[in-house]
């Protein structure tokens, strides 16, 4: 895996809150930590500044005026966009913290959270992305041929039995990572660690919710997978 040399000065934040108090805190503690940080106040501004300012990451709160922040985020997805998303909510139900992800968060931060995690966390997902561009540049196996499955890493773009498969970023990036090394058993663990980000805070289950996604898209039968197992009690596999 190659090393990758974070310098933060050539990274720019978009904070999306319309606390003023906590949006200024952001900026005080992202700017302190080397970062550029761009801000907007509702979810309309957001996505507009998203569009037009090419942010490395987003820092996302989910209760917002005009949009809500499932709705940028949904939003930025179909445009097309993988660049990472942490969303802020006050909210830790289950049903919250997937609701975030399922709209296409890439992790998920509960208010109160202290500054330095959730600045640990923006690094996590910058130096994720630079890997995956790093990766890419250097494979010389950009398609991936597991007979029916065929995912092509230039393009980012799936086929199961030659139609196209709509996969979130987050979900190619899984993919793609154990499709590499088809009848290879992942742990939990290792996948949070290589696809989420060596620096990811997060619960295993973040891994089961994208397994889960992932066979409903590619899976004939979800229930039963051919192609994307479960080795019990240890973790998961792409089939040979």
């Amino acid at each position: 895996m190659p090393d990758i040399l974070l310098s933060h000065s050539d990274h720019k934040i978009l904070v999306v809150e319309d606390d003023r108090i906590l949006r200024e805190a952001l900026r005080y503690n992202l700017v302190a930590a080397g970062y550029e940080v761009v801000v907007a106040s509702d979810g309309g501004e957001g996505l507009v500044s998203a569009r037009q300012n090419s942010p490395d990451v987003v820092v996302l709160d989910l209760m917002l005026p005009s949009l809500s922040g499932m709705e940028v985020c949904k939003a930025l997805r179909r445009d097309g966009s993988i660049l990472p998303i942490i969303m802020l909510t006050a909210r830790d139900s289950e049903i919250d913290r997937i609701g975030g992800l399922e709209s296409g968060a890439d992790d998920y931060v509960t208010k109160p959270f202290s500054m330095r995690e959730l600045i640990a966390r923006v690094t996590a997902q910058i130096r994720r992305m630079q890997m995956i561009k790093s990766i890419s540049q250097n494979t010389t196996d950009e398609i991936l041929d597991l007979g029916e499955l065929v995912i092509n890493r230039a393009s980012r773009n799936v086929t199961l039995n030659g139609k196209s498969v709509d996969l979130r970023p987050r979900e190619f990036d899984l993919l793609t990572h154990m499709a590499a090394n088809p009848g290879r058993v992942y742990t939990r663990d290792q996948l949070l660690h290589d696809v989420w980000g060596f620096e990811y805070i997060g619960d295993t289950r973040t891994v089961d919710v994208h397994v889960r996604w992932l066979r409903l898209k590619i899976e004939e039968y979800p229930a039963r997978p051919k192609i994307l197992g479960t080795v019990r009690g240890v973790g998961y596999r792409i089939n040979v």
